[in-house]
């Protein structure tokens, strides 16, 4: 009987402190049971959450288009330890300090942490970074942040960890829009269609996007060389799906992507551009066996201007203009999964990219004029290969044992300077050919004590590559500078965490509705699952990261004067390179809660604990001990679902920001702050929706940045946007 009963109720999806469950309510005098939902991002393939020895946080689409932010890169701050390398998002951020920060594992404009779409890496080929305005949200199933793991499977920029965003594929057709209007000129629309066909499914997705902006530095100093920080961008994908038969799939996708931004002043403004193709083949020739292969091709351009302010804000002499930054990207991808008896499985793979890019600016301003030309960039190849599997140990516990190798090499680096007149040199470098290798292992366990507790182990070795920006392009912001190093070694981690869930099932009375037949037998009429089973979940995990030859921005010269490796100084100035830090650790504990009241309430709160320090820098003694910087100490995140009457949804959200450092020797300190967000929604029919989001409802003054001079950079003030969304 209890068989029975079970088999009618439908299950509620659960975020379970790192990983997604569905939860079946247990009946009187019957156990509840955890049913698996699979997931994909930390190990390339499907696979039940549950199975997983690493955290891994999954954001539904639901949960992201209602999310209190403009941004996609927003709503993802509900997990506390992503960040992008500064505090403001995509809102207003430049695209090179749109890196990502798992755990504070690597904040810097050149991300640690591997951003991909659908499978394919969306970081910039040239810098690392990632435009998250290339992904609109309407056409979104769900984005999986795994903190901490999946090196073995991804390989090369995983150090951090991965972030994948999958789009949806519906197989009949669909219709979904939005537009958008709300304070600083902010409007948008966005439109996703799929059309089914004898031939295939086409899917084609659209979006404009225009903000005038705010001005990015604090009242206190703000000039009249201070203006808002516009942006502008236009997104269409086109994918085209088609069926070979019962056991082949394929699908082609293509993407024009540009986007234009002011960056605070007249004169300092960005362009980025990308055009990128990727194709796809999946088959699965017997039940225990699948595989998937997947190329792609990305053409990507980059334009940006820098200058300098006087002291009182009222001028700005341009610091040069880089006007192309050309990058090419080819790649390849395939894995196949076995499926063995008693639940083991097996996954092999091999990935391989090549990337190619290089800047083109201007410098050295004479008489209104700038006189030379830098050009300076080079190639980049990666091979990996990696095995993975997993298999029952004993009852109740699982293992992961997992190997990668990578060989990359690095060739054609350069950088040529010359006068823009003559023609003539005054350095022409072109850097010896380098070349190496880099083993990713991995393993972790799953232990399932009881039905309402999990707890697991992983540790992993995972490597990044210095980009072609950090290689070969220095940069003048200001009054400071910071030189390229075209020696950087490689970084390398060693990670470890321990973690566990608890999940607490409450089951109130109810009563089955039941039909007596005419020969007196019972039939049990199968009912939904109300939303309202009241669910209670805990989560904990401790992590440790020891970084080997990290790349950091390290000071070596204070203007003003003129200076070894960095040049001329003005007052105020700061001198870096880019240089290898011996070591550092990052450690610390997340803690997670999740609480559904009822079908009209839930609650989730999550905490993050974290200590990132210096713990040895030959080239720089003086740094041992300081806090790396923009990484803060703690940072947590309190999130609410409230439905009322009247079918009105409210999702406040509370983000508490630790203080932080905002320069590798600490004594630039960005203060603290919580900030409020609140969205709110309600349906008009049953296709038509209104919204309205509130970002920082208290204006809290959110510090970005700070100079040495005392100019103070802020996030985004006060933001009111509201609008309407239709699904058909």
């Amino acid at each position: 009987m209890t068989n029975r009963l079970s088999s009618c109720l439908s299950l509620v999806s659960l975020s379970v402190a790192g990983a997604t469950v569905g939860v079946a309510p247990a009946l009187s005098g019957s156990e509840a049971t955890l049913l698996p939902t699979e997931v994909i991002t930390a190990s390339r393939t499907p696979q039940p959450a549950e199975h997983v020895a690493v955290s891994v946080r999954s954001f539904e689409a639901e949960m992201l288009r209602n999310a209190p932010t403009a941004t996609l890169d927003g709503a993802l701050r509900a997990v506390p330890g992503f960040s992008l390398f500064r505090r403001s998002d995509s809102f207003s951020a430049n695209p090179t300090a749109q890196g990502v920060s798992l755990r504070g594992l690597g904040p810097s404009g050149a991300s640690r942490s591997l951003v991909l779409l659908d499978g394919v890496p969306l970081n910039d080929s040239f810098g690392g970074w990632v435009a998250w305005t290339k992904v609109a949200r309407e056409n979104l199933a769900r984005v999986e942040v795994v903190p901490g793991g999946g090196a073995s499977a991804w390989g090369n920029a995983a150090l951090g960890g991965v972030v994948q965003i999958l789009t949806r594929q519906p197989s009949k057709q669909t219709t979904s829009a939005n537009v958008t209007l709300g304070d600083y000129g902010t409007r948008s629309a966005e439109v996703a269609h799929t059309q089914p066909g004898t031939l295939g499914t086409f899917d084609v997705g659209a979006q404009v996007f225009a903000t005038d902006g705010f001005a990015l530095v604090a009242p206190e100093r703000r000039g009249p060389i201070d203006v808002a920080a516009w942006s502008r961008h236009t997104l269409l994908n086109l994918r085209w799906r088609q069926s070979l038969g019962d056991k082949l799939a394929w699908s082609a996708a293509f993407r024009n992507y540009e986007e234009q931004r002011g960056n605070g002043t007249p004169y300092q403004r960005n362009g980025t551009r990308e055009r990128a193709l990727a194709v796809e083949f999946a088959g699965q020739p017997t039940d225990g066996f699948a595989w998937k292969a997947t190329g792609y091709a990305q053409d990507q351009g980059f334009s940006s201007t820098f200058s300098g302010v006087n002291a009182t804000r009222t001028a700005e002499t341009p610091a040069s203009d880089q006007f192309s930054v050309p990058a090419k990207t080819l790649g390849a991808a395939w894995t196949g999964t076995w499926r063995h008896a008693g639940g083991a499985r097996t996954s092999v793979g091999t990935d391989a990219r090549t990337a190619q890019g290089e800047t083109r600016e201007f410098f050295a301003l004479v008489a209104g004029n700038f006189t030379r030309l830098r050009v300076a960039g080079g190639k980049q190849a990666d091979l990996g290969v990696f095995a993975l599997h997993e298999l029952r140990l004993v009852d109740g516990v699982r293992g992961t044992v997992g190997l990668r190798v990578n060989a990359w090499d690095e060739t054609d680096g350069h950088r040529r300077e010359s006068d823009r007149t003559t023609g003539v040199a005054s350095r022409d470098d072109h850097y010896a050919n380098r070349d190496g290798t880099a083993f990713s292992p991995s393993a972790g366990l799953v232990w399932t004590p009881a039905m309402a507790w999990r707890v697991r182990a992983n540790a992993q070795q995972a490597f990044r590559r210095p980009t072609l920006n950090e290689l070969y392009r220095p940069f003048r912001q200001g009054a400071n500078v910071t030189e390229a190093n075209a020696e950087l070694r490689t970084e390398k981690v060693t990670t470890g965490e321990v973690g566990a869930e608890w999940v607490a099932l409450f089951r109130p009375p109810f009563v089955i509705p039941q039909t007596t037949l005419p020969d007196g037998t019972i039939r049990l009429q199968s009912i939904p699952l109300q939303a309202s089973q009241p669910l209670l979940t805990f989560g904990a995990t401790a992590f440790w990261n020891d970084l080997r030859d990290a790349v950091g921005n390290v000071t070596i010269a204070r203007g003003p004067g003129t200076f070894p490796i960095v040049g001329a100084l003005a007052a105020g100035g700061l001198g870096r390179q880019r240089l290898n830090l011996d070591r550092m650790r990052t450690q610390g504990v997340e803690l997670s809660a999740t609480w559904n009241a009822s079908a009209e309430f839930s609650f989730n709160a999550a905490a993050l604990f974290n200590d990132a320090t210096v713990r040895r820098a030959v080239v720089a003694p003086t740094l041992v001990g300081k806090q790396v910087a923009q990484v803060p100490r703690r940072s947590a995140t309190l999130g609410a679902t409230w439905r009322v009457p009247g079918q009105v949804t409210f999702t406040p959200r509370l983000r508490w920001i630790g203080r932080q450092f905002e320069d590798d020797e600490n004594l630039l300190k960005l203060g603290e702050v919580v900030v409020a967000d609140l969205g709110v929604t309600r349906p008009l029919t049953k296709h038509l929706t209104v919204f309205l989001t509130l970002e920082n409802l208290t204006n809290a003054r959110v510090e970005t940045g700070r100079s040495a001079d005392g100019v103070v950079n802020v996030g985004t003030p006060r933001l009111l946007l509201g609008g309407l969304r239709g699904a058909w």
